[in-house]
């Protein structure tokens, strides 16, 4: 397909894309967006010039400062939406080209918000080789992975409050850890901050209060994607998780990217996933390919220093896919909402180069990360910044996620 815009190269936005978000600009106020290639159409400009009447969508749904409304009008017309700018780019005739200078907006003049009214959040634990690895450090090398973890999606519940956007800093965070050498844990600021390499997915559809989804209408629950990194303060965890796991080591903040792809968008890069042995119990079963190949890269940048790559990683490792992880969720009538948020957990492979926090990459800060200029890191400094970048390639077709940065500041 080929579109009457004119993409920059290599552009994650491309036809094949068209991924929504929430923008604002000096003289627009908060609204729904679609990118394409640097630009954003503006959907709000688009419901005022009617190009939506025949589908029954109007201006409200887009004059808003999140995607919860127009998410609830469900999956039919998401596609319809998403269906009609794949033909309105490639007609050079298109009502949306005759008004491109009123509906389109350079993405370099926007500001990006949270996409969603994120009410809940849920983090799963569901990489075989990130478990296996934490195992082996902090626990038994022979028997790293607990007698659980192959019989269910592991997870917990996190802090929605916290969830921040894409260019917003984090501060280091502060708290309680017990240093090898000390009998008594001290209060400070964390000396070993980490981050996690993950996606996660957008619920798209309320249940009620006793109502369980199965892995067959998983999917008809998901909205898309996004890039998600669950910071993590490891010398707080290590101290605190036993025996209700994660608190303050996580709940200080989690960054996303701005842009939710869309599953339909996505629908090409399916793929197998790794097997899964023992065989699950029946409400876990599930049929057809359920991963998706998302190359993932970590980016780190000191202050003043250019960024370098630190890891390469892909979401076709995950262990339990998304549609068991909502069948889990749900088997004992947990009810969901639009707008909830579920994080992948941290997305490692087998090579030492796809691990997806540093807790791996330095092996618990044994071997320090080598980089440009003489620089090492065993954890995460003050004032580096981290950068997740994804990208789905195949067979021509291509589509990214944009990128989730963000810079760690001292603590306060």
């Amino acid at each position: 397909m080929k579109t009457w815009i004119n993409l920059p190269k290599d552009t994650d936005f491309t036809i094949h894309n068209l991924p929504f978000g929430i923008f604002s600009t000096e003289h627009r106020r908060k609204r729904v967006g679609i990118a394409i290639g640097d630009q954003i159409i503006d959907l709000l400009k688009c419901a005022e010039l009617g190009l939506f009447d025949d589908f029954l969508i109007y201006e409200e749904t887009f004059n808003t400062s999140s995607l919860n409304n127009f998410i609830s009008l469900g999956k039919h017309k998401w596609s319809l939406i998403r269906r009609y700018f794949i033909k309105a780019l490639t007609d050079p005739n298109s009502k949306l080209k005759k008004n491109k200078d009123i509906i389109l907006v350079a993405q370099a003049n926007a500001s990006m918000h949270l996409p969603v009214d994120i009410r809940d959040y849920t983090d799963f634990y569901s990489s075989i080789e990130h478990a296996t690895n934490v195992g082996k450090m902090f626990r038994d090398p022979e028997n790293a992975l607990l007698p659980n973890w192959r019989h269910i999606p592991v997870a917990y519940h996190g802090r929605a409050s916290s969830i921040i956007v894409s260019g917003d800093s984090v501060y280091r965070p502060k708290g309680q850890y017990k240093p090898l050498n000390h009998t008594s844990p001290i209060y400070g600021s964390s000396l070993r901050l980490d981050f996690e390499l993950e996606t996660a997915f957008i619920v798209g559809k309320n249940t009620t209060l006793g109502e369980s989804i199965t892995t067959i209408n998983a999917e008809d629950h998901i909205f898309g994607m996004v890039l998600f990194n669950d910071w993590s303060a490891r010398d707080i965890q290590k101290w605190e998780y036993v025996p209700l796991g994660p608190f303050l080591s996580k709940n200080f903040a989690s960054s996303i990217s701005p842009w939710v792809i869309t599953t339909e968008a996505l629908e090409p890069f399916r793929t197998k996933g790794p097997e899964q042995n023992p065989e699950v119990l029946p409400y876990l079963k599930f049929q057809g390919d359920k991963n998706y190949d998302i190359k993932l890269d970590v980016y780190l940048q000191p202050h003043n220093e250019e960024e370098q790559l630190i890891s390469s990683s892909n979401f076709k490792y995950m262990y339990w896919n998304m549609a068991q992880q909502l069948a889990h969720h749900t088997v004992n009538g947990c009810n969901v909402n639009i707008g909830d948020m579920m994080g992948s957990g941290t997305i490692s492979g087998q090579d030492k180069n796809s691990y997806g926090s540093m807790l791996e990459l330095t092996w618990g800060g044994k071997h320090p990360i080598r980089l440009k200029n003489g620089i090492t890191r065993t954890f995460i400094e003050d004032n580096d910044t981290i950068v997740f970048r994804g990208k789905c390639e195949k067979e021509g077709v291509s589509l990214g996620f944009g990128e989730v940065r963000t810079k760690i500041l001292a603590s306060i």
